[in-house]
């Protein structure tokens, strides 16, 4: 009896303290790091979420909305796989962190001491990269004609480049997020485009089918979708952008009811060194002797799998895959099969959404030897069994780039195989044991100020291992303290930019002194007006 009163007391005390662990999450000790680790980047002014998530009204505000969408896993809008393979910049959430905002909003969502909260993210303005090193504009708005149909428009911008130029990344800055649903990048040297663009008596010039110019395809830079930050080139790599040269961009829009205008904006990244290998693009379509069973056509009320193959014919390093399909899709796998039969998993999705695709970058280089096969096989639903049907009734679909048509396109980047390519690893990332993603910073590191001389501004970046408080502080040569910047401020593990002013103080050599709990680094920089 005494056992059993007793298994009854604990278990009375245990059912007593749940609810007070669910009222011990607080939105500035639990939920501002997970919101602006993985939410942010996309909710904030400028960027494609629909609202900002930047402060704790904000987040409060759409807490119910945000509780459901994580739970769902619909966001963070993440498609990959990560039991078959892994990628960088995963957005997807432990379920340590799904229970931890379900728990907030059952306790009211409180916000707890705004000291505990992390400082937020240094965004950059008018990018998510960072600062651009040639911005290419629409001379003029374009109207998409609406009427409820696609558009795919090509946009000639001259670059005025007077000597080639080495490019890391290419960012599109959607003038009207509203009708851009994606673009794609390459450029001509040749004239061409130009000749397209003045022969067409809009602005641009149509682009169904192709950019219009021969020889521009395997030139593609990666392209654009909404949702996707830009990722830069591993150092030694990068793409050609020649002198004289003028960047195409083949825009698609979204089919809308009304006319509406669209001006947008290109940032171009060049890369900081030298380029040993150029990085280069295959893609696989529906063609030739590509599909094992096909044609691409699928009947009406039929559900269809396709199986792709192609075999490299050198060694090379794989960088990323982009692969790419329409409404009626329904999942990827795509694997490659070395000569002796090993198996390399390259990406799943299981659950295909055309709201979200891109490209997905390896955490490593994918190393295939020559004679490797790659293998895509692809799922479409063309039944009336499928909400996102865009035929009703079910109507025989093929090829095509209009929404309501049908594509198997599966692209790859790559570079050729340099010895050590096995052990190169791009980001420092680790699986938690519960299934989630988490992000292993190895060291805490100052990172050389600049521009260093400066006049009246100083960007200053620093990586931490994990969440803590900084103090950064501008000293005299002597070592005396002339201005406090931040004192004790909570900064998110990984990297971290912000600038200061620098304007108010005279000509002379100073030191900026960078503090943690953990360690300490200064570095000298010179003010000259």
């Amino acid at each position: 009896m005494k056992t059993y009163i007793y298994l009854l007391t604990l278990l009375s005390s245990l059912l007593a303290l749940a609810p007070m662990h669910a009222q011990d999450v607080t939105f500035s000790k639990d939920i501002a790091p997970i919101i602006y680790n993985n939410c942010t980047t996309c909710h904030r002014q400028g960027e494609v979420g629909p609202m900002p998530l930047t402060n704790y009204s904000q987040v409060s505000a759409w807490g119910a909305m945000i509780e459901y969408v994580t739970d769902i896993k619909y966001m963070p809008p993440w498609k990959a796989d990560p039991e078959y393979s892994r990628f960088l910049d995963e957005r997807f959430l432990k379920d340590t962190e799904i229970q931890l905002i379900k728990d907030w909003v059952a306790a009211g969502m409180p916000q707890g001491d705004p000291d505990l909260e992390p400082a937020l993210p240094a965004f950059p303005e008018g990018s998510q990269v960072g600062e651009p090193d040639l911005v290419l504009s629409f001379e003029e708005a374009y109207e998409h004609y609406g009427g409820n149909e696609d558009e795919y428009r090509v946009f000639v911008l001259p670059t005025g480049l007077v000597e080639d130029k080495n490019i890391s990344t290419v960012e599109l800055r959607p003038g009207n997020p509203r009708i851009v649903h994606h673009a794609l990048f390459t450029y001509d040297d040749s004239g061409a485009a130009q000749i397209n663009d003045a022969n067409d008596p809009g602005y641009g010039y149509d682009g169904f089918g192709g950019f219009g110019v021969n020889g521009v395809f395997d030139k593609q830079f990666p392209g654009f979708v909404p949702g996707q930050k830009p990722r830069e080139y591993p150092e030694g790599t990068g793409q050609l952008l020649p002198a004289g040269s003028d960047l195409l961009i083949q825009m698609h829009y979204a089919p809308v009811p009304f006319p509406q205008t669209d001006s947008s904006t290109v940032n171009i990244f060049f890369t900081d060194g030298p380029v040993e290998r150029y990085v280069q693009q295959d893609v696989m379509l529906p063609f030739g002797n590509v599909l094992q069973n096909g044609p691409f056509v699928i009947p009406p009320n039929q559900v269809r799998t396709f199986h792709g193959e192609v075999t490299i014919n050198q060694k090379v390093s794989l960088l990323g895959i982009a692969p790419h399909m329409h409404l009626l899709g329904q999942n990827w796998q795509v694997y490659a099969e070395a000569p002796d039969g090993e198996i390399t998993n390259l990406i799943s999705i299981p659950e295909w959404d055309f709201n979200w695709q891109g490209m997905y970058n390896f955490r490593e280089f994918k190393v295939l030897e020559p004679g490797t096969k790659i293998h895509g096989i692809a799922t479409y639903d063309n039944t009336a069994d499928n909400p996102l049907n865009p035929n009703n009734p079910p109507q025989w679909v093929s090829w095509g780039e209009g929404t309501a048509d049908e594509m198997y396109y599966l692209a790859f980047f790559y570079v050729p195989y340099f010895d050590g390519d096995e052990d190169i690893m791009f980001e420092d990332q680790v699986t938690s044991t519960d299934g989630g993603l988490s992000l292993k910073f190895p060291e805490d590191r100052f990172y050389p100020v600049y521009p260093n001389p400066t006049s009246d501004e100083l960007t200053v970046g620093f990586s931490l291992a994990q969440m803590d408080e900084v103090t950064l502080e501008i000293l005299d040569i002597s070592g005396k303290p002339i201005k406090t910047l931040f004192t004790n401020t909570r900064h998110l593990a990984g990297p971290n930019k912000t600038t200061i002013s620098t304007g108010a103080l005279p000509n002379g050599v100073y030191i900026l002194q960078l503090k943690t709990p953990r360690f300490q680094e200064s570095q000298q920089f010179t003010i000259m007006k």
